[in-house]
């Protein structure tokens, strides 16, 4: 599954939902201190959202802190050459924190685990947008 196609879906889905719901700073706020500027997707919110939830799934059990590595990046110095920085802790918190209250992550002692309303939803919603995309390219129905 390419993970651009199904981070999309995911995030149109906890739009229509209404489970995740955009904090008042997020309009205002950068994603890290390596960006010069907020994002420019309007719906960067549910989108950073799904991207954590995939993690989550995928990489087992995570934290902040890892999760800050993961949305880092490089910064633009003049002169001396860019050093790699974390992304923003407060962003993921949120999501994550969202996530819970959804039920899709769970807090557990060494992370944050997906629980299996979090696997079922991913799940239904890959086989969806697999479909969507056998119709396209039915070279893909092997897979």
């Amino acid at each position: 599954m390419p993970p651009a196609d199904l981070i999309n879906a995911v995030a149109e889905e906890l739009k229509a939902s209404g489970k995740i719901t955009p904090p008042a700073w997020a309009a205002y706020v950068k994603t890290g201190v390596h960006t010069e500027m907020p994002p420019s997707n309007a719906d960067w919110w549910y989108v950073r959202c799904a991207s954590v939830l995939r993690h989550v799934y995928v990489d087992g059990p995570v934290g902040v802190s890892r999760l800050r590595t993961h949305y880092g990046g490089k910064t633009k110095n003049r002169v001396a050459t860019g050093r790699s920085v974390k992304g923003s802790g407060s962003v993921i918190r949120e999501a994550l924190q969202q996530l819970e209250k959804a039920g899709y992550v769970k807090k557990q002692k060494d992370g944050r685990h997906i629980t299996p309303e979090g696997q079922a939803f991913l799940d239904d919603i890959a086989h969806r947008v697999k479909m969507r995309l056998v119709e396209k390219i039915p070279e893909l129905a092997r897979y």
